[in-house]
């Protein structure tokens, strides 16, 4: 099995140290490299290419949001952000970004490793609970649609029929395997949807998605 890349970029030494230690103990992980502000992070993103970062969002000299932009926006790696609280505008930023999902800095060691795993893979948030939340909270702040039409539904457009009902269930928060069960699909077969929407849509990562799904509209039947 290929070990999952990671890049941490946290600028406190000590919890830095802490976070490589648990990561290294994994079999299935590799730290490939360390970054002390948001700028070495874009650096060693662009010259490391690994599979994921694991990003903090409040840093010096380049803060996390704005190196997360970057580092997502050039398709460089998956970014799993780090944050002390679990609903701030520093997470929100970093999700509109680009970023797969967000982790809090007092998690465990096991959920460390499973939130990696998980945005490494490409499967969004890591606890579709905290995705229904935070998807709840982007749609009451962003701005009231146009009366013309929802955000998004242009863009919509080309989507198929099936498409559209799997980001109708990434918008509600569930998980591949939930959506798999719900709509009678392999969880393979949802991963490829999921794959094709994002790139019809032009859409950095799954929680981008259900953002978008939210904003036009779109919900399960």
């Amino acid at each position: 099995m290929t070990p999952i890349r990671v890049l941490v970029a946290e600028d406190q030494a000590a919890v830095r140290l802490g976070l490589v230690l648990i990561l290294r103990s994994a079999p299935d992980v590799e730290v490939v490299g360390e970054a002390a502000d948001g700028e070495e992070a874009v650096r060693l993103a662009r010259a490391l290419r690994p599979d994921l970062v694991l990003m903090d969002v409040q840093m010096p000299r380049l803060d996390g949001v704005s190196a997360t932009a970057r580092i997502a926006g050039d398709g460089l790696a998956e970014v799993l952000v780090l944050t002390t609280f679990d609903f701030d505008e520093y997470v929100f930023g970093a999700l509109r970004a680009g970023a797969g999902g967000f982790l809090l800095k007092d998690s465990d060691a096991a959920a460390l490793l499973t939130a990696v795993r998980a945005v490494a893979a490409g499967d969004g948030l890591i606890a579709p609970a905290v995705t229904r939340r935070l998807i709840a909270e982007f749609a009451r702040s962003s701005p009231a649609p146009a009366p013309a039409a929802p955000p998004g539904a242009d863009r919509l457009a080309a989507l198929t029929p099936r498409e559209r009902e799997v980001l109708a269930q990434v918008g509600a928060g569930l998980s591949n395997a939930e959506i798999a069960a719900r709509l009678w699909m392999a969880e393979a077969t949802v991963k490829t949807h999921v794959s094709r929407i994002l790139h019809k849509l032009g859409l950095r990562s799954r929680v981008q998605a259900a953002i978008l799904a939210q904003e036009s509209g779109t919900t399960p039947e």
